[in-house]
């Protein structure tokens, strides 16, 4: 939760066809599933996606929805881009953008009021800052490095795409609406009203056709059909001032993981079903959630106590807690393309960290500007973006 929120409380056909170009060569090194018999077997992938939303790219591996995500297999449209770690600052009015070679502020890019987060498009090829208080998006050429002119978008507290590229969301946090637009002009297509408050974090089921929502001020979970953009089930956490954050799914695709910084720790619930959660205790103020390269970790930052807590997806349970030496508000961010370095913002210390995965050892720690939050490391492996500090498939 930001602290002005606080206050406030109280192109697409050619895009698919490479998309499927590269879903039909990327699976090499994954170990295969199908036992060999001379009986004809189905492929799995096929599997996957009856059902699926219409339009979405087929999934390389059904038993994992980040089979695309292996360390720098990047995407050919990603490929030439300079590796950068874009920091926005919501009291500066600027993104500070890091060499994470050098562990240097290369440049600071002024931005509109209130910039919470950096999303990569769905196409990979634009990087959207999200100023909240300014109304608008910022697009950041990720080639170059510059911006372009703003776009007019009302409450932009954070930004999704639905997977088949056709839609933006906007979480309108302050509006109580999920806002899906069209995913290149920005161009409002229906405001969806939602009856909680603060939505700010999602995803998405592994066929694509429904996600799930945090609304961290009324402490309600939503979920969303996709295609029909439609609330079809609403539950509320069972903890009195919860404050549900990031929400990731399970590489399986079974469960999905809410992060509560109230609670100071993780939500864990069926997204089929829907049903009553379960709860993991991680450490104070558990806000971000990052799965490792080979998709059997998930990072957890503690923004409350400057640790980050290691689950493990195979063996279902945290193995591993990492404190930042002499503390820190360890927020959102990413995972370097190679998989070794964490990326996180310091949100209450105008900072940056750069966490070694191996270790948990503490790389860097670079000065940024006021208040930094949704940090994003681009490029990323990946097929497309479904949006926030960077959610690949």
């Amino acid at each position: 939760m930001h602290p002005t929120h606080a206050a406030r409380a109280l192109a697409a056909g050619c895009a698919l066809a490479a998309l499927t170009l590269l879903s039909a060569c990327g699976g090499g090194d994954h170990k295969e599933r199908i036992s060999r018999t001379t009986a004809p077997v189905r492929p799995p992938v096929r599997d996957a996606q009856v059902g699926a939303l219409p339009g979405m790219p087929p999934v390389l591996d059904p038993a994992d929805v980040y089979a695309a995500d292996r360390p720098n297999r990047l995407s050919p449209a990603v490929k030439d881009f300079p590796s950068r770690v874009y920091v926005p600052n919501t009291n500066s009015d600027t993104v500070s953008v890091i060499d994470p070679k050098t562990y240097e502020v290369v440049e600071t890019i002024p931005v509109g009021r209130q910039p919470q987060h950096v999303v990569p498009s769905w196409d990979l090829k634009t990087l959207w800052v999200n100023n909240d208080k300014g109304n608008s998006l910022t697009p950041l050429d990720p080639r170059t490095g510059k911006a372009g002119k703003p776009v007019d978008v009302h409450d932009p507290y954070n930004l999704y795409f639905t997977p088949n590229g056709k839609y933006a969301i906007v979480m309108a946090s302050l509006d109580r609406e999920l806002v899906f637009r069209d995913a290149h002009t920005m161009k409002k297509v229906k405001a969806v009203p939602v009856a909680c408050g603060g939505v700010n974090h999602a995803d998405f089921s592994l066929d694509g056709r429904y996600f799930i929502v945090s609304c961290e001020f009324s402490g309600d979970l939503l979920k969303v059909d996709t295609e029909r953009m439609k609330v079809i089930d609403r539950q509320k956490l069972p903890l009195a001032g919860a404050m549900p954050q990031d929400v990731k799914v399970s590489p399986d695709g079974k469960r999905f993981y809410v992060a509560d910084m109230m609670a100071n720790g993780v939500w864990t619930l069926d997204g089929d079903t829907f049903g009553k959660p379960g709860f993991l205790p991680t450490g104070k103020g558990a806000h971000g959630l990052y799965v490792s390269r080979d998709s059997r970790e998930m990072y957890i930052s503690n923004r409350g106590e400057g640790t980050i807590s290691v689950f493990d997806f195979p063996a279902n349970r945290l193995t591993k807690k990492w404190r930042l030496p002499g503390g820190g508000s360890p927020d959102m961010g990413g995972v370097s393309a190679d998989g070794k370095v964490l990326w996180l913002s310091g949100r209450y210390d105008s900072e940056v960290y750069a966490i070694d995965t191996r270790t948990g050892t503490e790389l860097a720690r670079i000065p940024v500007g006021g208040g930094p939050h949704g940090l994003a490391v681009y490029p990323q492996p990946g097929r497309y973006s479904l949006g926030h500090t960077g959610i690949f498939r």
